[in-house]
């Protein structure tokens, strides 16, 4: 069973620009609606296509599966989805830690969010100073 513990921030300024280490485009769209429940992603990178099936346990924690799935079935997913999103996500290390920035693009401009993964809920977390 895969266990994903992450936390996610708004951020106040451009200092995480300092740290980034790989940058790719996203453009992902939800197979499901309610967010009470299993949440259903398929999310495209520019090079695959993946099935991510997700679901709120507790606190920082969610049950998360990802699946590579062939490219000829996600593109007909994506054409056939009413709403997606695009994003560019970029790869940071700070301090030994490895950060993650969304930069939302179109409807969801200027939305960013910087997400970190843990160990445990109780891992220390020192916040950068482009944190919120």
């Amino acid at each position: 069973m895969a266990l994903e513990i992450e936390r996610r921030f708004l951020i106040k300024n451009d200092d995480w620009k300092n740290f980034i280490t790989e940058k790719i485009l996203i453009e992902q769209g939800y197979l499901t609606k309610s967010l009470d429940d299993w949440i259903i992603r398929i999310r495209f990178t520019g090079k695959d296509f993946k099935i991510a099936v997700k679901k709120h346990i507790k606190g920082f924690t969610n049950f998360e599966f990802e699946y590579y799935i062939p490219r000829k079935d996600g593109e007909t997913i994506m054409s056939n989805l009413s709403n997606t999103i695009k994003k560019e996500r970029f790869f940071l290390e700070v301090e030994k830690k490895s950060w993650i920035i969304d930069c939302f693009k179109e409807n969801n401009y200027p939305l960013e969010i910087a997400e970190i993964e843990l160990s445990n809920e109780e891992e220390d977390l020192i916040l950068p100073s482009f944190i919120s």
